[in-house]
């Protein structure tokens, strides 16, 4: 424990919910919920205003529904909260060169090792300068708490939340707790506080009160023990700059359960690309694929496979999840399929059996389209031409594609129907751009129409306007940056 309240802690207020009032100034004020939006979906933050309404996050979607029917219901940005949680980062480290972070909004930093603060009143001053400098920055706000331990840093940040700052001399730590539900506690749950309800204890202070001996009799020694010094307000973790990740891991839950096993194939696949994708961005390999599969009746099966060295090849991490997956039985359906890798290494050991392999079975195809190209006849043509579905062979472009035009039909012979587009998709509060009216996000879409509301971070609340779903002048686009946008045409 410190003699002077030099531990920071910073939350920021709502962050995803935030960041999305910011970015769309028509949604100020009001209440704004971020998570999944199909029937399984969760809430992952909700404004305060959308609190009011008893929506919170971990929250099924469908009964924030209920609760807040008028809210503005949006799918996640996480790109646009990695930027401005990059922004927020790396003014904390300009304090210290002691930062954890402990998620895109929220970090502890160690003041006196940055040597800009000793005592109460430089702590202070430097907490008050960081919420002003985050402000400027990124145009939101985040809520500091400043003690001298890790835990009390954190209770302070919750109870100066939204928007304030709640310093914790040394010394008054019990007086501080002794008030507050033993839910203020980190660590205990619900399970735990229902536990400490039925013995009578509902407070911090009635927890001390308890002592160590009744406590770990009560819940365990290790579990006990750590409660009684909480109770006490004592806490000597250091501020770890550094937290080493020891998994990537990315999952989808889908609204209707999946029965089609060739579908589930295909979900896996798309699952272990994006999974490379997060694992290159971290800059690791690994050498453990994890399959996950949640069922109908929500059992929840895990098949892990190890690898002879770490990797980040994506063909690598395909093959593995596919091989996984056929170990598993989907009958009856599939509500959540993830894929993930552990054993996180900061380099790559190539497989050269999987690179022996690949180039074999390219040798392979390019002998067969040899023979093919020779003009090979008969039943091999034949069979050829219908396992293709009588089209292009695969990757030969369509009508208009970057293949050049379509071959003319042989005469006599009927025209082969263009294929339809897929209908194009548009998820309430993703980015879009106009041709002619800039930049805008998407309210909501259906009967083959979207209805965008075009305005940007810092202007007016601006105009709705309704387009087909296939208009060709209504692109996807990046988020814009929340502050210090020069060029509403800019993306990051």
């Amino acid at each position: 424990m410190r003699a002077a309240p030099t531990i920071l802690h910073l939350d920021m207020d709502a962050f995803y919910a935030s960041v999305e009032q910011a970015s769309k100034p028509s949604l100020r004020g009001k209440a704004v919920i971020v998570g999944g939006l199909g029937p399984r979906g969760v809430v992952a933050t909700a404004s305060y205003e959308a609190r009011r309404f008893g929506v919170h996050s971990a929250m099924p979607t469908a009964q924030a529904r209920r609760l807040c029917p008028n809210g503005a219901y949006l799918i996640p940005r996480f790109r646009l909260y990695q930027a401005v949680s990059e922004v927020v980062m790396g003014l904390l480290r300009e304090l210290s060169p002691l930062v954890e972070p402990l998620s895109l909004d929220e970090a502890f930093v160690d003041l006196e090792a940055g040597g800009t603060a000793f005592d109460s009143e430089s702590a202070r001053e430097t907490g008050e300068r960081l919420r002003a400098d985050i402000r400027a920055a990124t145009g939101l706000s985040g809520s500091v708490g400043l003690a001298g331990s890790k835990m009390l840093a954190k209770v302070a940040s919750e109870e100066a939340k939204p928007a304030g700052l709640l310093l914790i001399e040394p010394g008054t730590e019990r007086e501080l707790l002794a008030p507050m539900s033993v839910r203020t506690l980190p660590g205990v749950g619900p399970v735990t506080g229902e536990h400490l309800r039925r013995a009578g204890i509902t407070t911090v202070g009635e927890l001390a009160e308890a002592g160590e001996d009744e406590l770990v009799r009560m819940v365990g020694r290790s579990h006990g023990v750590g409660l009684y010094r909480m109770a006490l307000g004592l806490d000597d973790r250091p501020v770890v700059a550094e937290r080493d990740a020891k998994s990537v891991s990315v999952e989808d839950t889908f609204d209707v359960d999946l029965h089609d096993r060739v579908r589930i194939r295909t979900e896996v696949q798309r699952l272990a690309d994006r999974c490379v994708q997060r694992l290159r961005g971290s800059g690791h390999s690994g050498r453990t694929i994890v399959l996950k599969v949640r069922r109908y009746d929500f059992s929840t099966l895990t098949r892990s496979e190890t690898l002879r060295g770490p990797t980040d090849d994506p063909a690598v991490v395909r093959e593995a999840a596919a091989r996984l997956l056929e170990a598993v039985d989907t009958t009856g359906g599939v509500r959540l399929l993830g894929v993930g890798v552990t054993g996180l290494a900061d380099y790559t050991q190539e497989d050269l059996f999987a690179q022996s392999m690949a180039a074999e079975e390219a040798a392979a195809a390019e002998a067969a389209a040899g023979a093919a190209g020779e003009g090979a006849t008969g039943t091999v043509g034949q069979e050829a031409d219908g396992a293709a579905g009588g089209g292009a062979p695969s990757g030969a472009a369509g009508p208009g594609g970057p293949g050049g035009p379509a071959e003319a039909p042989e005469a006599g012979g009927p025209a082969e129907e263009p294929e339809q587009a897929p209908e194009r998709r548009w998820a309430a509060g993703s980015d879009v751009l106009h041709a002619v009216y800039g930049p805008g996000w998407v309210q909501g879409s259906g009967v083959g129409r979207v209805t965008v509301r075009f305005e940007q971070p810092g202007s007016p609340p601006g105009r709705v306007r309704t387009f087909r779903v296939d208009d060709p002048e209504l692109e996807p686009s990046d988020p814009l940056p929340l502050v210090g946008q020069e060029d509403p045409r800019t993306t990051l």
